[in-house]
């Protein structure tokens, strides 16, 4: 069996030293610099697939919006693998278990593949039943099937993109990620118009854009992986039995469970505006969007905390841990306060950018921004919370946290409030997940960083 070699050890001893003894809120920027910038840019071109596409139509419009949910399910396949393998790593590395930590990766890896594939395979199989399940109209399906295909054919390349960057991330070489990932997303912004337009592909265009981009991410990050004192990917190192699946399980779940919930509250979004025709969907879709930049640039916050939080919780560090939580946590919440106020007073202007020529998703989607911008803020406790329960190992506490805020929550409200309110019901459902999704997660949250009372001898 291949091991790392002893430079590779020598790489990572050096990691393991700057990781739990710089400053941390100097180890969270440098760390979530690039990915921050990952996430936003991530975000701006899901996001421009939305922009190009909805000069083709609100029906086209609303093909990206059924889409949403199955690009949420790929990607939280691909986060289940690197996340639940990355916090392995990291703690791992942490305690100086260089070996392990090598097998874990390329176990991790292979699997995200592995379920991608099976993810284009019977997604293309059985293409229009995915598209109607996913909520589309008769007057949005032909263009969600277009869509639709070139998603599905590079989900194993998606999965394996968004593996290899967690892993990259939770051995603290973010940067390693980013510049994988940024390259495939700029050349995402520039391929849109060009395969949309010029090659007059339509819809269909977006999604092979995204292809091609995907193909880019994947095989730089396949090529980062070898440089910088990383792990290197070992395919002899793949070790599917229970330890490490349980692993990877107990640190990926609460991804999965976030991701997939998101994908299922979605489903059930695009059923539930759809009774109230296409702008309905393409209204909230342009939302969803909307909300998924902010959304980037915490989550990117996050995961800057996340290798900080694995290496020093491994090294018994407590007291570290609590102030880069406390760090990320104060910082997340002003950043988010300002773009709430930004979003609420400004909400038909932002939507306008999408559907200029339609007042009825302007009105739908002014509205339902300007609702979730009241408690926007509480989410920098909700997902920093999360995320410091499922690297610290408390997989259950983070995964019910994760089902709670789009599934628990916001599922019911979707079916309960609009019988009621009607288009508002709809547009309320996710403000009062949040709400109900805070106040659960104080208690879980609190007691976490109670536990951490004394820091453990550390070398």
């Amino acid at each position: 069996m291949a091991m790392i070699s002893e430079a590779g050890d020598s790489g990572l001893e050096e990691k393991r030293r700057r990781m739990t003894h710089d400053p941390v809120e100097m180890l969270v920027i440098r760390l979530a610099g690039p990915t921050v910038a990952i996430m936003l840019v991530t975000a701006l071109y899901n996001t421009a697939d939305t922009y190009f596409v909805g000069s083709l139509g609100t029906s086209a419009t609303g093909a990206v919006g059924i889409a949403f949910p199955l690009m949420a399910i790929i990607q939280a396949v691909g986060f289940f693998f690197g996340q639940g393998g990355g916090n392995s790593i990291s703690r791992q590395l942490g305690a100086r278990n260089f070996g392990r930590a090598g097998r874990m990766a390329a176990t991790s890896f292979l699997l995200s593949l592995i379920f991608g594939a099976l993810i284009a395979i019977l997604g293309i199989a059985r293409i229009r039943n995915v598209a109607v399940f996913l909520g589309s109209t008769e007057t949005i399906l032909p263009h969600a099937l277009e869509y639709l295909a070139f998603i599905l054919l590079a989900a194993p390349l998606t999965c394996g993109s968004f593996a290899l960057n967690n892993l990259l991330r939770f051995q603290g070489s973010a940067f390693h990620g980013m510049l994988g990932m940024l390259s495939g997303a700029f050349l995402n912004i520039v391929l849109d118009p060009i395969c949309i337009f010029w090659l007059d592909m339509g819809v269909s265009g977006a999604s092979f854009a995204t292809m091609v981009s995907q193909g880019v991410s994947f095989l730089l990050l396949l090529f980062n992986c070898a440089r910088g004192g990383n792990i290197q990917i070992v395919p002899g190192l793949f070790a599917p039995d229970w330890e490490h699946l349980r692993e990877i399980s107990r640190g990926g779940f609460p991804s999965l469970s976030r991701q997939g919930m998101m994908s299922v509250a979605a489903v059930c979004l695009n059923q539930a505006a759809g009774v109230f025709g296409d702008p309905a969907i393409a209204a909230m879709a342009v939302v969803q969007r909307i909300t998924m930049i902010a959304n980037a640039a915490l989550i990117g916050l996050g995961q800057g905390f996340q290798p900080v939080c694995g290496f020093n919780y491994g090294a018994g560090a407590y007291s570290r841990v609590k102030q880069a939580f406390r760090f990320c946590l104060k910082t997340s919440a002003c950043a988010l306060a300002v773009m709430a106020m930004a979003g609420y007073f400004f909400a038909p202007e932002i939507i306008a950018l999408f559907r200029a020529d339609d007042p009825e998703v302007i009105g739908i989607g002014g509205t339902a921004l300007r609702l979730r911008c009241l408690t926007y803020p509480l989410v920098a406790w909700i997902i920093l919370n999360n995320m410091l329960l499922q690297t610290i190992g408390r997989a259950k506490p983070a995964s019910f946290l994760a089902l709670a805020w789009q599934g628990l929550f916001m599922i019911p409200f979707l079916f309960a409030l609009p019988p009621w309110l009607g288009i508002l019901g709809i547009q309320l459902s996710q403000p009062l997940s949040d709400l109900a999704t805070f106040v659960c997660s104080l208690y879980l949250g609190l007691a976490a960083l109670q536990d951490m009372r004394q820091d453990r001898a550390a070398e």
